[in-house]
């Protein structure tokens, strides 16, 4: 028996890091998984993996600031697999600048894709969700959604209006039988760790010593606390935060 075994999970950003293991986990436990990016080569060569491991998923191709985009995605699986019980908005970027070198389409960008998305993600999948009085969705904030950090001022500002919008619909949706929690991770050893690397000219084992546990994360790391969330193993936690930063946030 699978965690997930009968769930049907929607994943963004499926492609690369945390968003690939969280599909290929999925998949392993037993759910139908969609999950979906922009970087369709990339898209492919995941779910190629997965079904060579006998699991069940399909790839879609999406731009989660579209709107239309959202739509199309939510009908493709539920006439695919009739409903939805998870979604995992995993979708983004990060920008490191300081406040006086960001412009206008630098934030607008940015906050479409880690903002909007994460809105139109739930603003179209909730009402799937509401049919069967059941759900579980996991938004990624991250540890800049927390506290604040020098040239963070762009990514801070998305990450923490995740984490509020994630309370706000939690208190929405609580008596609908539908759960809505936050993630909050500290640097994990992907794309976007290698990207801090390079913006602030600091080494990896310099980034590493900023955790207490003396290293970054593993993407599997945050995939076991997404299916926590995703499975009914979590079913009496909603409007929460959950973070997984090695100590960063609480630790001196």
């Amino acid at each position: 028996m699978g965690r997930l075994d009968g769930k049907v999970a929607l994943i963004t950003g499926g492609a690369a890091g945390i968003g690939r293991e969280t599909a290929i986990k999925f998949a392993e436990e037993g759910a139908k998984v969609v999950f979906t990016d922009i970087n369709e080569d990339d898209g492919n060569k995941v779910l190629d993996e997965i079904k060579q491991a006998n699991g069940d998923a399909l790839f879609l191709k999406h731009d989660v600031t579209s709107e239309d985009n959202w739509i199309m995605v939510v009908s493709e699986v539920v006439n695919k697999f009739n409903k939805i019980d998870i979604l995992f908005n995993n979708a983004g970027i990060y920008i490191i600048k300081p406040i006086i070198e960001t412009d206008v389409e630098t934030w607008d960008k940015l906050m479409d894709i880690n903002v909007k998305g994460v809105f139109l993600g739930m603003k179209h999948v909730l009402p799937e969700m509401e049919k069967n009085k059941s759900g579980s969705i996991i938004n990624a904030s991250s540890l800049a959604g927390l506290m604040g950090s020098a040239n963070h001022v762009l990514y801070g500002a998305s990450k923490g209006a995740v984490r509020v919008m994630t309370k706000d619909a939690a208190a929405e949706y609580s008596q609908k039988g539908i759960r809505i929690n936050s993630i909050h991770p500290g640097y994990i050893t992907t794309g976007m760790a290698d990207y801090a690397q390079e913006a602030t000219q600091a080494s990896k084992e310099e980034l590493s010593s900023m955790f207490p546990l003396g290293r970054m994360g593993d993407p599997k790391e945050v995939t076991n606390l997404v299916l926590f969330l995703a499975s009914d193993e979590s079913s009496f936690s909603t409007g929460s935060e959950f973070v997984i930063d090695g100590g960063a946030s609480n630790i001196i």
